[in-house]
């Protein structure tokens, strides 16, 4: 990880239907109440450019291949890096990230099949070596986390097979026991208050906020 970085990085993570978006709005108010104000972006769609990548990536009537969804992924994270999260980080703020290189292993990885070797190579590109000081995992069963998408609304990842979400659970689950030091896991398939409830807590046991500069909520 780049040296001399003097903010926090903090990731989400978490199959589709996990909840992780809606609890990191709560999670946001809740900050904000303790006088905290942090960057918060989305991996893919954190930068203009972005936005349009993502649109690409996500369009269920467009067809990807797994390397091409692969590169894509990356094409929007070395623009977001660059753009959004290093300056960030270089103000000393506090960074929160809806999915991040940990999604690319999980879904490209595990789910695809693509050799974790390639992945791991673009993502060291693609961040300039950037790693998150703190990676929260939303596991809940692949059945249920699907359950929870809205019928006819799903994007193009969504839309994949039982299998596919089974494989990138499990490989979430497989990067969590790699790495016990960076990773957190909440159990999703609880109410979402208790879900936010455990979040909150995270925060207030790992998170220094003492060491966070003031900053503006981005989208």
């Amino acid at each position: 990880m780049p040296a001399n970085l003097p903010g926090i990085f903090v990731t989400l993570e978490g199959p589709d239907g996990a909840g992780k978006s809606t609890q990191l709005k709560l999670l946001c108010k809740y900050l904000e109440g303790q006088g905290v104000n942090p960057v918060v972006s989305r991996d893919p769609g954190g930068t203009a450019l972005g936005r349009q990548i993502r649109r690409l990536l996500l369009n269920p009537e467009l067809f990807v291949s797994p390397v091409c969804e692969l590169l894509l992924y990356q094409a929007d994270r070395a623009q977001h890096v660059s753009e959004v999260i290093m300056p960030a980080l270089k103000e000393g703020k506090l960074v929160i990230c809806d999915r991040f290189t940990d999604s690319t292993c999980a879904y490209q990885g595990f789910g695809r099949g693509i050799d974790m070797a390639l992945i791991n190579q673009l993502n060291q590109i693609a961040t300039s070596g950037l790693k998150p000081d703190l990676t929260i995992l939303f596991d809940i069963e692949s059945e249920v986390g699907l359950s929870r998408l809205h019928p006819g609304g799903q994007d193009r990842l969504e839309r994949e097979a039982l299998a596919f979400h089974q494989k990138v659970r499990q490989g979430y689950l497989k990067l969590a026991e790699a790495e016990p030091d960076r990773f957190v896991i909440i159990d999703a398939t609880r109410p979402f208050s208790l879900v936010q409830e455990d979040l909150q807590k995270i925060f207030a046991t790992k998170v220094d906020i003492s060491k966070i500069s003031s900053a503006k909520v981005s989208n």
